[in-house]
């Protein structure tokens, strides 16, 4: 009996991936830069973002109102979602401290002044209409100045601007938490 279950199973999986939507890649447009924070470094090194398991594949996941995270079939990050936060923080405390700032591994001759290490928790867009992107970062600089800061930026995504929207909030809440470093942990 559980041999013709898990035949079925098999068999309607196989169905469904014959009928399934077509493939769509979604780009994370670039959220503009206004805003500039002098800071205490002139060399920033920034680790590969660390990102929770829903979030670090190609899946773009939303949360019901319950909690419960789901995906659209077919729909999928046109980049690696870790590296392309990475770069993207990186691009944008460049253009917000004016510092030299790249992602490891330095690509320059010496060491970098400070170390930022970003560690997510959460990223996802959620029923009642926000892209939430939560969790912690950590700054450590040879002299010795060491930071750690929780951090919980959202933004909205309004219904009618569809899946795009998504996409800008993203790139929206990374911009923010470029702009939250270096004001907070960088300065």
């Amino acid at each position: 009996m559980r041999m013709k279950r898990f035949s079925a199973l098999l068999l309607l999986a196989a169905l469904t991936a014959c009928t399934s939507a077509p493939e769509q890649r979604l780009t994370v447009p670039r959220a503009p830069v206004e805003t500039k924070q002098r800071i205490a470094f002139g060399s920033v090194a920034l680790r590969e973002v660390s990102l929770p398991g829903y979030a670090a594949g190609e899946e773009i996941y939303f949360s019901d109102a319950t909690g419960v995270l789901s995906t659209q079939p077919g729909l999928f990050w046109a980049d690696d979602p870790g590296r392309a936060i990475t770069l993207e923080l990186s691009r944008h405390l460049a253009q917000i401290t004016g510092a030299r700032v790249a992602a490891e591994p330095w690509p320059f001759g010496g060491f970098p002044e400070a170390q930022v290490e970003v560690r997510v928790e959460e990223m996802l867009a959620q029923a009642d209409g926000v892209f939430r992107l939560a969790g912690q970062y950590f700054v450590s600089s040879e002299n010795g100045r060491a930071r750690a800061q929780l951090f919980d930026l959202s933004v909205p995504v309004p219904d009618e601007a569809g899946i795009t929207a998504i996409a800008a909030a993203r790139g929206q809440a990374v911009r923010d938490l470029a702009v939250t470093i270096a004001r907070d942990g960088l300065r």
